[in-house]
């Protein structure tokens, strides 16, 4: 641990249990300090392989990902740092195994509450085999100008307003990672920055300590001056003042304990870290305070006093010539991901598709702007669900419950028409309900439920052009043409389709004009004294209804129905109505 510092501008990174955001932070930070590689060189994620994309700058990067803490280090054996996202469940077995490579020589445990026994067994293993840690409970660290761990430093517009882009002359050890951020912006103000700082983590038994890295920041030859934050509780802080007090710290250190408010509480007080908690006067902030200003060290009488003792000292070495303060330099721009910038405005991106029927961005789902709430308040069906997404309006309900008429007689026609059997098929197959669906749905054409746009067509055709029910049969008759809409295997005059007689009924007693329809009925009429079994099926029957429907209700113009028609809309209401039965 005094040997010196723990990382380097070449210092690599094993990241174990994938978080994106602090990965992409690292790598970002990266790019900001000018490194040529990035620092983290895998990733391990228990039962997983393959790699993740992330950016290193502009440049989208795949990061591998090894499913074995072992497998990692025989793929990355110039990793040397390895940054632990367990939970404290888990924190001690991941921990050890990794202490147990050859390659591994720090290691950062972020988690929280690991178990002190589970604690005191890595610190044991640690010192035994010369490794550091740095936590339980810790951001972890940094060097300015060359790597960081994690969520150190926070956000990039943090670490640049800190300028952690670039070493400075100060050495910073703290209990606490959120007070870390606090001393970086102090430091920033004051001074010409951080070299190193470190959160060795607010448990009860640290796996490092903040003497440990006072002695090992003593050592580091750009580091002109030590900063130390420490807390009420433990005892930590008294192995820096034997440090001291023997001469083992050659450089100015600056130190605060925070906690001094606890003595205004008449019971004892918990501090948020497990560690923050005084058992005694030993361990209260007063006396470790004092303890460390007769040792020798510069103790403020305060907190707000800490940023004027840290501006005075190092003016002070600047005057004396130890500190040549720090040039600064512009760090280059890390590209902003596109989400945030869209978030904030920056940019505008053209969208790949674009959805005029739904929007699930806002706090619920809309269907053509009307909120999902309102569908279920309202009461709606699925007829007006369908005029939501199919025809981007609501429509009377005359009209959707025609549409939920559609669906409920054409659902199926029993197991002999094509697309059933298909199914059925398929399904003794052994096939999956997909796969099942699918084949029976491929099987709608002409001859089977596939001719409700046709018959639409070519009734308002025929009806628009006013042709006779002889002119309109004989002329498609020369085409070569089957009258879409016409004809059944089984039904006959004498056998009339239900399913027909029903929706003619109901159109004749809720639209305002049926004239398409009775156009189709006159051309059946024609048609039955050629065959009897040349009836107006119920393809042609929903065909010719719809466009009655199109056409009376007011709410399309004669181009939006021209569209419907010509692009099938119509065929779908088959296609979904079939659907359950094939399903069933």
């Amino acid at each position: 641990m005094s040997t010196g510092q723990l990382f380097s501008r070449s210092t690599q990174a094993l990241f174990y249990n994938y978080k994106q955001s602090p990965v992409q932070r690292m790598l970002d930070f990266d790019f900001l300090c000018g490194r040529d590689t990035p620092s983290v060189a895998g990733i391990v994620n228990p039962g997983s392989e393959g790699f993740q994309k992330l950016f290193f700058g502009q440049e989208e990067i795949a990061v591998p990902v090894h499913g074995s803490i072992q497998g990692a280090c025989k793929a990355h054996p110039t990793a040397d740092v390895f940054i632990n996202f367990a939970s404290f469940r888990s924190a001690y077995a991941s921990s050890m195994e990794a202490f147990k490579q050859p390659t591994i020589r720090v290691i950062a445990i972020i988690a929280e509450g690991v178990p002190e026994g589970d604690t005191k067994k890595l610190i044991a293993y640690a010192r035994i085999n010369n490794k550091v840690i740095i936590g339980p409970a810790t951001v972890g660290g940094i060097q300015a100008g060359a790597f960081k761990i994690g969520d150190t430093a926070g956000t990039l517009e943090n670490i640049i307003h800190c300028k952690l882009y670039r070493p400075g002359s100060v050495g910073f050890v703290s209990k606490s990672g959120g007070m870390s951020n606090e001393l970086y912006n102090v430091l920033a103000r004051v001074t010409d920055g951080l070299y190193e700082g470190i959160a060795i983590g607010g448990d009860v038994y640290p796996g490092s300590t903040l003497s440990d890295h006072v002695l090992r920041l003593n050592n580091i030859p750009q580091i002109k001056l030590i900063v130390v934050l420490g807390e009420l509780g433990g005892r930590d802080e008294y192995s820096l003042v034997e440090a001291l007090k023997q001469g083992k710290v050659s450089k100015p250190v600056i130190a605060w304990v925070s906690g001094t408010c606890a003595k205004l509480f008449k019971s004892e007080v918990q501090f948020g870290h497990a560690g923050a908690k005084s058992g005694g006067d030993l361990e209260s902030a007063q006396a470790k305070n004092k303890a460390l200003e007769e040792a020798g060290a510069i103790v403020p009488t305060s907190f707000e006093g800490l940023e004027p003792a840290i501006k005075i000292a190092f003016q002070k070495l600047v005057e004396d010539g130890v500190i040549l303060p720090t040039q600064e330099i512009v760090p280059p721009s890390v590209p902003e991901d596109l989400s945030s910038a869209i978030k904030s405005g920056k940019v505008r991106a053209p969208t790949h598709i674009v959805s005029t029927i739904c929007d699930d961005r806002g706090e619920e789902p809309t269907y053509a702007g009307v909120a999902m709430s309102t569908i279920i308040e309202k009461d709606f069906g699925v007829g007006d669900v369908i005029s939501l997404l199919w025809f981007k309006r609501s429509l009377p309900r005359y009209c959707t419950k025609f549409i939920e008429m559609c669906i409920l007689l054409c659902a199926d026609h029993g197991p002999c028409v094509s697309g059933a059997h298909n199914t059925i098929v398929t399904s003794r197959a052994g096939k999956d309900l997909v796969s099942c669906l699918v084949s029976g749905l491929l099987t709608i054409g002409p001859r089977f439920g596939g001719a409700i746009d046709d018959a639409a067509r070519y009734f308002k055709d025929a009806n628009d052009r006013k042709l006779s029910p002889y002119e309109f049969v004989e002329s498609m008759k020369g085409k070569g043409i089957r009258v879409p809409g016409i004809g059944h295997r089984i039904k006959s005059r004498d056998n009339r389709d239900k399913r027909v007689e029903l929706l003619q009924q109901y159109a004749r007693s809720h639209f305002p004009s049926v004239k398409y329809m009775e156009y189709a009925v006159i051309v059946e009429t024609y048609t039955l004294s050629k065959a009897s079994n040349l009836v107006l099926n119920v393809d042609g029957c929903i065909g010719s209804l719809f466009l009655d429907l199109l056409a009376s209700c007011a709410m399309f113009s004669q181009q939006e129905i021209d569209e419907i028609i010509e692009i099938g809309y119509l065929n779908g209401l088959f296609v979904l109505a079939r659907s359950i039965g094939l399903i069933g």
